[in-house]
């Protein structure tokens, strides 16, 4: 009630122009630096006091990596100026990542990583992982939203990813040892609150190689091709955080442009939206849900870019178990707080993971045929330590239930979405 009645006096007093603001003050954070928080704070000494910038500024703040919670408060300090209080309940921020998936079919893969996401105290991401899934794979990445200022920023990635993977042609199947080098840049900028963009480019390295299962005339066996990705981003976001909980909804647009130097990978357009969408239920619920839909130059390939896997959208059908040129994919859950102590939450869930995808050089109608149907009911459990980032560690069991299907547990750290 008393944060309600502080709410509706700032809105009130927005409109007095004599209101203002004496100074911003920071409590309770220790990592996170002072200057970064007033630096992307839009509340600052001389301004006008205003409870919409207020409440904007604890949400930002909730969205970094090195904060649990944040909430205000105002007080009174001379001549109808208030000085204005941001307190920090800071996470801690250097994480280990572990996924670990398997199927019936006895397939075994794992990434491990470690991650600072606060690194010098002002919001910059570093590390990378090492991945196992046959073959050894790793990844360094740099990404600082506020590396300029409060607006733009810079993200770096590095990739050396080796992985067997299916390759579908003629009703058969041919597995092939496939590596992906790459080299991006991102340029980084936020056009107000609820908006962001991202524009960059990614020069990459794609080698296949034939292992064994089929083989075709018209299909390569060895195949190494140096390709230029130009991307673009687009997000709108307007979810509300309070510690495990979310609420609201985020839509997320990805559009690349492929580049290619060999006629067996050609040229390609690809481009894909998630939609988020975030409900409280009562006390100790939540739907989450995320709505997927994605397509792609539509050429007559074995290498089509949508996959069905296990890691990725479709809990426990398998790894990389089909392909396509463009995918409907719906991953919905409740989510349930069985118990909470202090930091510690444990957390279950039930799930539905559904998707379908078009057949390469196919037609839309594709996404209706039951062939390329995928449905996967499932549970889960989380262990969340609420005062460290990301701290969740998840296990699911999904079951298929629709023809030729299968079943498969997914470890992983973090929400599956």
């Amino acid at each position: 009630m008393l944060r309600l009645l502080l709410t509706i006096f700032l809105f009130v007093s927005c409109f007095s122009f004599s209101q203002q603001v004496a100074d911003l003050r920071i409590q309770g954070n220790t990592k996170l630096k002072t200057s970064f928080i007033k630096k992307i704070s839009k509340i600052k000494a001389g301004v006008a006091l205003d409870s919409t910038v207020i409440e904007n500024d604890i949400q930002r703040l909730k969205r970094l990596p090195s904060v649990s919670h944040a909430y205000y408060q105002v007080f009174y300090s001379h001549d109808n100026s208030y000085n204005v209080f941001y307190n920090i309940e800071e996470n801690f921020t250097l994480i280990p990542t572990v996924n670990i998936y398997t199927t019936n079919d006895n397939e075994f893969a794992y990434r491990l990583g470690l991650y600072e996401f606060n690194a010098l105290g002002k919001n910059i991401a570093f590390g990378g992982f090492y991945q196992k899934d046959i073959y050894s794979s790793y990844a360094i990445n740099f990404r600082a939203p506020n590396l300029f200022n409060r607006q733009f920023g810079l993200a770096i990635n590095y990739q050396d990813l080796t992985t067997e993977e299916p390759v579908f042609f003629d009703n058969t199947t041919a597995n092939y040892k496939y590596n992906n080098e790459s080299f991006e840049i991102l340029g980084l900028y936020e056009l107000n609150f609820h908006n962001k963009i991202e524009l960059g480019v990614n020069y990459f390295t794609e080698d296949y190689k034939y292992t064994s299962g089929a083989t075709s005339p018209d299909v390569s066996e060895s195949i190494r091709v140096h390709k230029l990705l130009y991307k673009g981003i687009y997000s709108y976001d307007n979810l509300k955080y309070h510690y495990q909980f979310v609420s609201g909804f985020k839509s997320m647009l990805n559009v690349q442009y492929v580049t290619s130097r060999n006629k067996s990978l050609p040229d390609f357009v690809i481009g894909w939206n998630d939609f988020f969408y975030f409900k409280r239920i009562k006390d100790k619920g939540n739907w989450a849900n995320r709505l997927r839909i994605g397509v792609s130059t539509n050429d007559n390939t074995p290498f089509a870019p949508f996959s069905v896997d296990n890691n990725v959208n479709i809990r426990g059908v398998g790894n990389t178990i089909d392909r396509g040129t463009a995918s409907m994919v719906l991953n919905s859950e409740y989510r349930h707080t069985l118990y909470e102590k202090d930091w510690f939450v444990l957390q279950g869930n039930a799930f539905i993971d559904a998707g379908t995808w078009r057949n390469p050089g196919g037609e839309i109608k594709d996404l209706l045929d039951s062939d390329n149907i995928k449905v996967y009911p499932g549970v889960g459990l989380r262990f969340i330590h609420k005062k460290i980032y990301n701290a969740i560690f998840r296990i699911d069991y999904g079951v298929g239930v629709t023809p030729d299907t299968t079943s498969g547990l997914v470890f992983g750290i973090g929400q599956y979405f």
